[in-house]
């Protein structure tokens, strides 16, 4: 790796310049059209560097093959990234600033001068004092997740291409759209990837490594008021909008929320409210580790709306719940090899590794479910979804060292 001149960089500044930003509103797939223009991209430079299978197909997804060099039976090994960045913060005319040989002080960023980085708010950037930071400018978001696994991803493919004495088995390419919305892998043709194992490419500090999400569920409560004209309205009307004001506000103050939670401790959060004052919704989203916990958050919900509800003669309730994904470590408990060979990877790499939990969920999340059991490497990203969002070269050059060896790991091991 000494001698390679490493490209994740150039195509990391070239791509967050592409607006990719997902809609959640939206019902179409993708959410957002402008997805596939970075999809598109991609397929070009894919074929450029030699893989004339890369193509797109009509709902964003990126498909491209890596051949294997190798006269063993390996496992076909999938990297998979998304192109979309979150509906949080604008991704429109982000741009990328490179500062290099950071000096440690507080960084201003040029457009929106009261958007600091400082290695108070985020002691990360400490380890990078000498080295090359990139960030946005100060109006939106920089892109880092996930459009730096995108590029290392693409990096990998280019240097083993370049290198085809290194023995590796089969590697299968996935881009997808949409995962912000948590529906990245909702026209995913899985039958079409052929993997047998994959890894994501959306973590965060350098040496980490991700095989448990959340397992997550969303929760809808309706209420259904009492309505009224509101000028003969005493003693008539109950209003749907008081009542989920009321609920909400029988939440638990100190615990059961993200913002009073860390680790392994699930929640409850309200994310959404809508409605008239004859009938009011609150959107949930319901988290935690162990899945059979989610039910019990569901429960205790649900009985703390009913005790508001029960106030008030004529008003009714609905209490809708919804699967979004499940803990992939209960998938991959049965494979150990997918971590194992990460270890020696790391290792080769000079890392050494830290497995952490994800307080969220991942593509890898559903594919583990849909077959492909999948881990999450590290790119470096961090403060996503905001405009104080950064990420180090280092650390991307160095997730591509380590995919590199990772596919020598996987083939070794056959």
């Amino acid at each position: 790796m000494n001698n390679y001149q490493y490209t994740v960089t150039e195509r990391f500044l070239r791509y967050v310049q592409i607006d990719t930003q997902s809609n959640p509103e939206s019902t179409s797939f993708p959410s957002t059209e402008k997805q596939k223009i970075l999809s598109n991209l991609l397929v070009d430079e894919l074929q450029q560097i030699g893989l004339k299978d890369a193509h797109v197909d009509v709902h964003g997804y990126v498909y491209a093959t890596v051949p294997s060099t190798s006269k063993k039976n390996v496992p076909v090994i999938c990297f998979c990234s998304h192109v979309d960045t979150a509906p949080d913060c604008s991704g429109t005319n982000v741009k990328p600033i490179i500062h290099q040989h950071f000096s440690g002080q507080e960084i201003i960023l040029p457009d929106d001068e009261t958007q600091i980085i400082t290695t108070e708010k985020y002691p990360y950037l400490k380890n990078f004092i000498g080295k090359n930071i990139i960030t946005a400018s100060g109006k939106t978001l920089l892109g880092a997740d996930d459009k730096s696994g995108v590029a290392i991803i693409m990096d990998l493919a280019n240097y083993l291409q370049q290198h085809k004495e290194i023995l590796h088995g089969e590697i299968k390419i996935l881009f997808t759209p949409d995962e912000e919305t948590g529906r990245g892998t909702e026209k995913l043709d899985m039958k079409k990837l052929g993997a047998d194992f994959g890894y994501t490419l959306d973590g965060g500090e350098c040496g980490t490594y991700e095989d448990e999400t959340f397992s997550a569920d969303a929760a809808i409560i309706t209420i259904n008021g009492v309505i009224a004209h509101p000028g003969y309205a005493k003693g008539k009307l109950i209003n749907a909008i008081k009542i989920a004001g009321e609920i909400l506000d029988a939440l638990p103050k100190n615990e059961w929320s993200p913002e009073t939670t860390n680790g392994r401790e699930g929640f409850v959060h309200p994310v959404k409210i809508s409605g008239i004052a004859e009938k009011a919704s609150i959107d949930f989203i319901v988290r935690d580790f162990v899945t059979d916990m989610l039910t019990k958050h569901e429960e205790r919900l649900k009985n703390i709306a009913q005790i508001i509800i029960d106030k008030y003669p004529g008003v009714t309730m609905e209490f809708a719940v919804k699967e979004q994904y499940r803990n992939m470590k209960d998938v991959l408990i049965n494979y150990p090899q997918v971590a194992e060979n990460v270890q020696l990877a790391y290792e080769r790499s000079g890392l050494v590794l830290r497995n952490e939990p994800i307080r969220g969920g991942t593509d890898g999340s559903r594919l583990s479910y849909m077959g492909l059991p999948c881990a999450n490497i590290f790119t470096g990203m961090q403060a996503i979804h905001s405009k104080h969002e950064w990420i180090a070269q280092e650390d991307m050059e160095k997730s591509v060292e380590v995919l590199i060896n990772l596919v020598q790991v996987w083939e070794e091991k056959s």
